[in-house]
């Protein structure tokens, strides 16, 4: 595993603003790794650990809940993302273009 570029995920992580999401692609695409979105994925499903990360607000393309199950318990993703003023149907964000956040727009 690559930890140095765990590391560069979580940073961009900790930067979706509260009430917004982003996917796995768009932040693989901002750190120039394009076609590494699994590994997005992958650096999301060890962050649970890291309180400071806000893994639920990773989704992935289509604004589903695909990291759900690295949660404990699983339903804790889709409360934390309606805590935060974010509606969820069957695993699904709802409105999801108007609660995107891509790091590609609003960090360049």
């Amino acid at each position: 595993m690559d930890y140095s570029f765990f590391e560069n995920v979580y940073e961009v992580v900790k930067l979706i603003p509260e009430g917004r999401v982003t996917s796995y692609g768009a932040i693989a695409k901002y750190l120039g790794a394009a076609r590494s979105s699994r590994m997005v994925g992958w650096a999301m499903n060890n962050a649970h650990a890291l309180p400071e990360v806000p893994a639920h607000r990773v989704v992935n393309r289509n604004g589903l809940l695909t990291g759900k199950m690295h949660f404990n318990p699983p339903e804790s993703m889709q409360q934390q993302l309606e805590n935060e003023g974010i509606k969820v149907n069957k695993d699904k964000i709802e409105n999801f273009k108007n609660v995107y956040w891509d790091p590609n727009v609003e960090l360049i």
